[in-house]
């Protein structure tokens, strides 16, 4: 670039495009230097200082000549704003959206347009800010387009390579796809924008219908191995009253179990789950009647569950429990004490361990006894240190038929690095009652250390209430003041058996196990990134390919 305080004239009227120079912009920035070698002349006058009709000498006369840098602020300035205006109030936007590019073309032709080297800017021609004459312009720190004050949304960026909106005539057919269609899986502009998760992709939904309660999780994979709860429902249905002593599922526990297989089966179709499993345990494999209730179940509420053999549901119990057992375990005992059955797992993690607990399992065995059939035969409302003393030694007869095999990690029982782990209700009520809660708190609750001479206060204090007592506690209830005592009493079974100075509570079970072995078999967890589920992309009309 020629320097001007070398005394020479600047091409004042060459245009960007390589026109030829303007004569009366020329004559303006000849008349500027030669006053004062770099003083500018009067934006609004001629050389006589007198008025000009003909305008600022920055502003060129040709039509053909392209923007300067302080135009193409200016209409910077201008998209910005528009673009505010267009989050705020798309619909005006859409409209006005044809006769934008025709706008913005006719002011760059307009009286703001300059010349290349002859613009006024602050009192200084050539666009110098530092009173140096033909010096170039120091670069201003462009904002970025769009980011507006936080917490006001943001106009839609342009990525690279989108096709410019095209102004379609009023009434055909379709507009613009740039600005009509709808936002795709990869997002409405083009690969700037991150692939958008779809939640209705990758829910997974998992029901356990016992001899006791009935259950429902749906649940959406995070990361590997957990997941988000996104519904659930729990209630007691008593499905298995009367099946110790008739064999059979009763009318009203039936009756029961239907109305709530219904709400679950209200919640279920409500979301779009990908894939659900439902099961049922003891009480429908012990009924004769079992296999015809699950037809009137299908029947009623659109709802198909399969019966689980004790070995699945034992390896199901394992599942659900796999990220409570901590790395400096070498062996464990968990137990599962439901109304029906009670399962109980001997895992030995000596040897190759693996992320699958499920894995490690090395004996275990299913008791025909649960906190409904011990309590059933036994009486449950009141109970005496002699009756529970009996329940106690009944489950000791059913252990005694379990004969495992020597097992490294359970070489020397006692041991800190050997625990038991419980997942029941029965354990989860002595959680709450060593924390004095003033309402059953799941998240407390879970993954809580227990020593032995706390459970043994839990137990005594337990046997010293009534069942008035016992159902007024806000972690007991009405509901099961009846069946603690029973499960308390197969809880001492295995404490006898299986000696161990702490014990781990677990609020999770069955729905728990299936969740994760869905989300595992389906891939859930095998993707980069966040790890989340990535559905196949779905190109919406319009979108570039």
């Amino acid at each position: 670039m020629t320097d001007l305080r070398d005394g020479e004239t600047p091409n004042a009227g060459v245009s960007l495009a390589g026109e030829g120079p303007s004569g009366r912009a020329g004559k303006a920035a000849t008349e500027g230097v030669e006053r004062k070698r770099g003083d500018p002349a009067d934006s609004g006058s001629g050389s006589d200082g007198a008025p000009s009709g003909h305008g600022p000498a920055s502003i060129s006369a040709s039509h053909d000549s392209a923007a300067a840098p302080a135009g193409r602020r200016r209409r910077r300035r201008r998209k910005t704003a528009h673009k505010s205006d267009t989050a705020n109030n798309p619909a005006p936007a859409a409209k006005a959206q044809a006769g934008g590019a025709s706008a913005l073309a006719a002011d760059a032709q307009g009286g703001r347009q300059s010349g290349a080297h002859g613009e006024v800017e602050g009192g200084r021609p050539g666009g110098a800010r530092n009173g140096k004459p033909g010096e170039k312009k120091g670069r201003r720190r462009r904002r970025k387009s769009g980011r507006e004050i936080q917490g006001r949304p943001l106009a839609p960026q342009k990525a690279p390579g989108q096709i410019r909106p095209v102004a379609q005539p009023e009434g055909s057919g379709h507009a613009s796809a740039a600005v009509t269609a709808a936002p795709s899986a990869s997002g409405a502009f083009g690969a700037m924008a991150p692939a958008v998760r779809r939640s209705a992709d990758d829910l997974y939904a998992a029901l356990d219908l016992g001899t006791n309660n009935c259950r429902l999780l749906i649940a959406q994979p995070t990361r590997p191995g957990q997941f988000r709860v996104v519904d659930a429902f729990s209630r007691i249905v008593r499905l298995g009253e009367g099946l110790d002593a008739t064999g059979r599922l009763s009318d009203d526990a039936m009756e029961r179990a239907v109305e709530a297989l219904k709400i679950c089966a209200g919640k279920l179709k409500n979301r779009p789950v990908r894939i659900q499993r439902l099961i049922a345990t003891e009480a429908c494999r012990q009924a004769e009647n079992g296999a015809a209730f699950l037809e009137r179940v299908e029947a009623e509420t659109g709802l198909k569950l399969e019966i689980v053999t004790r070995e699945t549901e034992a390896r199901l119990a394992v599942a659900g429990c796999s990220s409570l057992v901590g790395r400096d375990t070498d062996g464990l005992v968990l137990f599962d004490i439901g109304g029906g059955s009670s399962e109980i797992a001997m895992i030995d993690l000596t040897e190759s361990r693996t992320n699958r607990l499920a894995d490690h399992i090395k004996a275990w065995t299913s008791l025909p006894v649960g906190v409904v059939t011990l309590s059933e035969r036994h009486g449950g409302c009141l109970v005496t240190p002699e009756v529970f003393a009996a329940m106690v030694e009944e489950v000791d007869a059913m252990l005694a038929g379990f004969n495992p095999p020597a097992l490294p990690a359970f070489s020397g029982l006692g041991d800190r690095r050997i625990h038991l782990l419980g997942t029941s209700g029965t354990v989860t009520t002595l959680a709450g009652l060593h924390l004095d809660l003033p309402r059953y708190d799941r998240r407390k609750v879970d993954g809580l250390w227990l020593s032995n001479g706390e459970v043994d206060r839990m137990l005594d204090r337990l046997l010293s209430w009534d069942f008035e007592a016992r159902a007024a506690n806000p972690c007991i209830g009405a509901d099961r003041a009846d069946l603690v005592l029973a499960g308390c009493a197969i809880l001492q079974s295995i404490r006898k058996r299986w000696p161990s100075e702490r014990m781990r509570v677990a609020d999770r079970g069955l729905r728990e196990g299936l969740l994760n072995e869905m989300m595992a078999s389906d891939g859930a967890w095998r993707r980069a990134g966040r790890n989340f589920r990535t559905r196949s992309q779905r190109s919406s009309p319009g979108e570039n390919s």
